[in-house]
């Protein structure tokens, strides 16, 4: 009787320390990235067909615009690193309101080729850009400037906020020439 109590006492002994073995490892550890959502910022009389961060989607915007739209996620630090970068990628329709001049559907012959012969004036960018400073994780804002220029903000604060990195002008001046590329 007393050799059972002994190895009753052991194995309760033993499963409370696995317990807080267990308990202590979920705690302990913080995650190192999460994912944020992705909000563009149009800048330009051109449309933003679409983008990505790192690989994952932002939505379309119209020139002149943003905000207000996001998509989900991309993986970013926790806590802002010195010289961190992300890659953006984006499709840009320089002729946006080019639409309003195509044949009308009855003539879809011609429409379609109209539509071929737009897209193909479709440009493609690829840019490694630094993210501005931040505390805390928020929403990716990625700003399209002219001249394709691209700035990443991550926090947790919005452009009309004055935390917020970057405050351009949503419909900015366009140079009549880039020099910059």
């Amino acid at each position: 009787m007393l050799n059972r109590r002994k190895i009753q006492r052991g194995i309760l002994v033993s499963a409370l320390f696995l317990a807080g073995l267990l308990l202590g490892a979920c705690a302990a550890e913080q995650p190192k990235s999460l994912g944020a959502p992705i909000e563009g910022y149009n800048h330009t009389s051109a449309a933003i067909n679409r983008f990505r961060v790192n690989g994952s989607g932002g939505p379309n915007i119209s020139p002149y615009s943003g905000g207000g739209k996001q998509n989900c996620c991309v993986s970013l630090p926790v806590r802002w690193q010195p010289g961190m970068t992300v890659i953006v990628e984006w499709e840009k329709d320089p002729d946006p309101m080019a639409g309003r001049y195509l044949p009308p559907q009855s003539e879809w012959e011609a429409r379609r080729e109209a539509i071929k012969a737009h897209q193909a004036k479709y440009t493609r960018h690829r840019t490694v850009v630094e993210v501005a400073p931040y505390e805390a994780l928020g929403v990716v804002t990625v700003h399209f400037l002219p001249c394709n220029e691209v700035k990443v903000a991550a926090g947790a604060t919005r452009p009309n906020l004055p935390t917020h990195p970057y405050k351009y002008p949503l419909r900015m001046e366009e140079p009549s020439q880039c020099t910059n590329h």
